[in-house]
């Protein structure tokens, strides 16, 4: 019998402590998830404006924010004009911001959900959904990555955020 409770005791705790361990901590920013252990992010290219391939090694050097969406995600809709003031502001004026639209969208659409949302702080990316998802291992859009300026993933962001959250702003400028 104490072997039985002894055996699902030591599975609750396995359980527990790995969910504690994929993240250092839970700052109250909805969707937010910070990384325990960071992972190094390079060699990755997509399409930036048009038919123009770029590295993600070509934005070194300064923190770096990768929203994947889609023209057809509702919640990548009003999750975008956000982004875009966020570029705009001063504390942010260093880091990359990289929107790539992962929805198998053409750059003409692209442009489009562009210029219908009034972007005009954010440049257009475009790149392969299932590689993306495959790499990141993405569960649904939009997913915002965040890289450090030494190129670790330090977190993400999974589902719709407001950019205009003072928090969120607070704990980007702190950990980016």
């Amino acid at each position: 019998m104490k072997t039985i409770f002894f055996n699902y005791v030591t599975i609750i705790f396995y359980l527990i402590s790995s969910g504690v361990s994929y993240s250092i901590e839970r700052p109250e920013i909805k969707n937010l998830i910070v990384h325990k252990d960071k992972k190094k992010i390079e060699n990755i290219e997509f399409i930036k404006s048009e038919d123009q391939k770029v590295s993600l090694n070509n934005y070194k050097s300064n923190p770096i924010i990768i929203n994947f969406w889609a023209t057809w995600c509702a919640p990548c809709k009003k999750e975008m004009p956000s982004l875009d003031k966020l570029k705009k502001l001063d504390n942010f004026k260093d880091i990359n911001i990289i929107p790539i639209n992962i929805g198998g969208g053409s750059y003409k659409k692209s442009k489009e959900f562009f210029d219908a949302l009034k972007i005009e702080n954010l440049e257009i990316f475009i790149g392969s959904g299932p590689q993306f998802s495959q790499l990141f291992k993405l569960r649904g859009l939009p997913t915002t990555i965040l890289i450090d300026k030494n190129g670790f993933e330090i977190g993400r962001i999974v589902g719709y955020i407001d950019f205009s959250d003072k928090s969120l702003h607070d704990w980007l400028i702190k950990n980016l």
